[in-house]
């Protein structure tokens, strides 16, 4: 049991933020590509993700309660080291809630403000979760090269959001802004698959540690599944945003996909890369993990809450299927 239970704890904290970067990924890339649209359009972009945007939050509060709930020594270290993009992304968590109401609710002349300020909190939370990450994988490092790759990922994983955002729009809009949605997402895919390709080869070369994990053999061998199906992924959703005959027929759904299976695939190798440590060449999940007793005693919870938020999440996506509609606010 003292096994397993940081094993169950730290798969479920993977799955949270995985969900989380989907999920909410897709909301904060519309929220970046607001200022491109007219007012009509930006109000058909926030109808999009109006009923879904705080049932996706809800997993980041789940991913990091996690975190301090069964690894608290972890938390303690990576939330020291992250405070300042820690709390840059929640200001911009929070400005894009009270943007939210505020933009339907206030005086006509000042809605433009609020969607100024939409804007302004999807990106500084976008780019404080990508400064976060390449910390991270750096090991929560202060050196000149780890600075350089959160740089790196906080200016990529926006231009990310931005192409899971348009792939979301292909799913919930139509007409112009349909098409809208096509040209951003033209224009933001090579850019998103550039950095990612350059974060991709700088990774191993800035951690020893990933290095070692991905280039020794059998170990590569087994692990070529991964940047195969990356590429393929990010290919196929290029090869259909450049083919408007495939987008008009609608098969817009197919990129959003694409982004999915990126993420999940990045995913993957992030977790081979860590494994078993929780903080990189600090700290194992089991030498982060709390008591065995309180890791029982957390697990009946976790065992509630989680299956609990899943069917919510699921209920709501399938209540708002298809194309969406007007956003009512009474």
């Amino acid at each position: 049991m003292e096994y397993w239970l940081p094993l169950i704890f730290v798969s479920l904290m993977g799955l949270a933020l995985l969900l989380y970067i989907i999920l909410d990924g897709y909301d904060l890339g519309i929220g970046i590509l607001l200022p491109l649209a007219s007012d009509e359009e930006k109000d058909r972009m926030i109808e999009a993700i109006g009923p879904f945007w705080d049932a996706n939050e809800t997993w980041i509060v789940l991913g990091i309660g996690i975190l301090l709930i069964a690894f608290p020594s972890a938390h303690g270290m990576i939330l020291t080291h992250l405070y300042i993009p820690v709390t840059l992304m929640l200001f911009g968590l929070i400005l894009r809630g009270v943007a939210f109401d505020f933009r339907v609710k206030v005086a006509a002349e000042y809605k433009s403000m609020w969607n100024t300020l939409f804007f302004v909190g999807s990106l500084l939370a976008s780019m404080s979760q990508g400064w976060m990450l390449g910390a991270y994988v750096m090991g929560l490092e202060t050196s000149m090269t780890s600075v350089a790759f959160s740089v790196a990922i906080a200016l990529s994983l926006p231009a990310f959001y931005v192409v899971l955002g348009c792939g979301w729009m292909f799913i919930k809009s139509e007409g112009e802004l349909y098409n809208k949605a096509a040209r951003w997402a033209r224009a933001a895919i090579l850019p998103m698959g550039v950095g990612l390709f350059l974060i991709s080869i700088a990774t191993p070369i800035a951690s020893s540690e990933i290095a070692a994990k991905w280039f020794t053999l059998p170990a590569a061998i087994g692990l070529m599944p991964i940047p195969l199906m990356t590429a393929v992924a990010f290919f196929t959703a290029l090869w259909v945003l450049s083919r408007p005959q495939i987008l008009q027929a609608g098969y817009g759904w197919i990129v959003f996909v694409c982004m999915v299976l990126m993420c999940l695939m990045m995913a993957l190798g992030l977790a081979y890369s860590i494994f078993p440590d929780i903080v990189i060449g600090k700290m194992n999940i089991w030498e982060s993990a709390a008591s065995t007793a309180s890791l029982q005693f957390a697990l009946i919870g976790t065992a509630l809450a989680v299956p609990m938020i899943l069917f919510y999440t699921i209920f709501i996506y399938r209540i708002f299927y298809g194309k969406s509609q007007p956003l009512s606010y009474e």
